[in-house]
């Protein structure tokens, strides 16, 4: 972490995803003194501007004395946030947290090559995000390695070696918290239906699911053979797991994700299309 905590990190648009690499960093010892943020909506300056961050409403201005440029403004406003600041972060960083903006894309918005793509996921906001790196052949060793530490300070970071494993990413783990929170809402209307108070229900379901996660993560058995321990022969858990297969519930999700790296694929193009044509 010692490179990046050396260097002045501007961010491009201060939303959630922001706050939450802003804050893993201050956690990690980056001084507060050398962030920036430009963010259009004052309430955002105001609340950012109290943890001693520098802020302003113009882009340019944020970026002059950057080392690193976080861009993290939606879709639909990227070309005309980054147009202007064409020619103006050849000697930066850019890390890329922008959903569907390919590096062709912002190269061809900004004019440099010099760009790490990240697929971030939400539980980014509280420390435990599991990011998807990517950057081409032009991005020094120095530069993903800045990179990793700036994602690192919310998370697991895990580089790909193809832009196009970006999409699976996405379907993943950029979409996966909703998949888990699904499955949530689902187990505590069921444990209602079997008689349970809701918070009771929901207590139990959320604390198994975080005992679930945290014993896949740091047992040396993979997630099916940890299932299999629990799977007792004709038990409770067998009787349960026989009603998904019969449901083809592996083969859903299989297919549900494989939908989202498609409609991760269409964005990606409809964004690079939107992008050309306002060039």
């Amino acid at each position: 972490m010692s490179a990046a905590l050396n260097c002045n990190i501007c961010f491009i648009g201060g939303g959630n995803m922001a706050q939450a690499l802003i804050g893993g960093l201050i956690s990690r010892g980056l001084p507060a003194t050398r962030i920036t943020v430009s963010d259009p909506i004052e309430k955002v300056r105001a609340l950012l501007a109290e943890k001693e961050i520098n802020v302003t409403g113009e882009n340019s201005a944020a970026i002059q004395d950057a080392d690193i440029v976080v861009l993290a403004v939606k879709p639909q406003v990227l070309a005309q946030v980054l147009q202007p600041l064409k020619g103006l972060v050849n000697n930066k960083l850019i890390i890329s947290i922008v959903a569907g903006a390919e590096i062709a894309t912002l190269s061809a918005l900004l004019g440099t090559e010099r760009i790490v793509r990240v697929m971030p996921n939400t539980p980014a906001l509280v420390q435990t995000g599991a990011h998807g790196l990517y950057a081409n052949a032009s991005v020094e060793t120095s530069d993903r390695e800045l990179a990793s530490q700036v994602l690192a300070s919310t998370g697991l970071t895990i580089w790909v070696d193809s832009e196009a494993q970006i999409d699976a990413v996405t379907a993943v783990s950029g979409s996966g918290p909703a998949y888990f929170f699904y499955m949530m809402e689902s187990m505590i209307r069921a444990g209602k239906n079997l008689g349970l108070d809701e918070k009771v229900a929901t207590a139990l379901t959320l604390q198994t699911a975080l005992g679930a996660a945290q014993m896949a993560i740091t047992s040396s058995n993979t997630p099916a053979e940890l299932r299999k321990n629990v799977t007792s022969p004709n038990g409770t858990t067998q009787a349960a797991l026989e009603v998904f297969d019969r449901a083809q519930i592996s083969q859903n999700i299989q297919a549900a994700l494989a939908a989202a790296q498609k409609r991760s694929q269409e964005l990606a193009q409809e964004l690079s299309e939107s992008s050309k044509s306002s060039v």
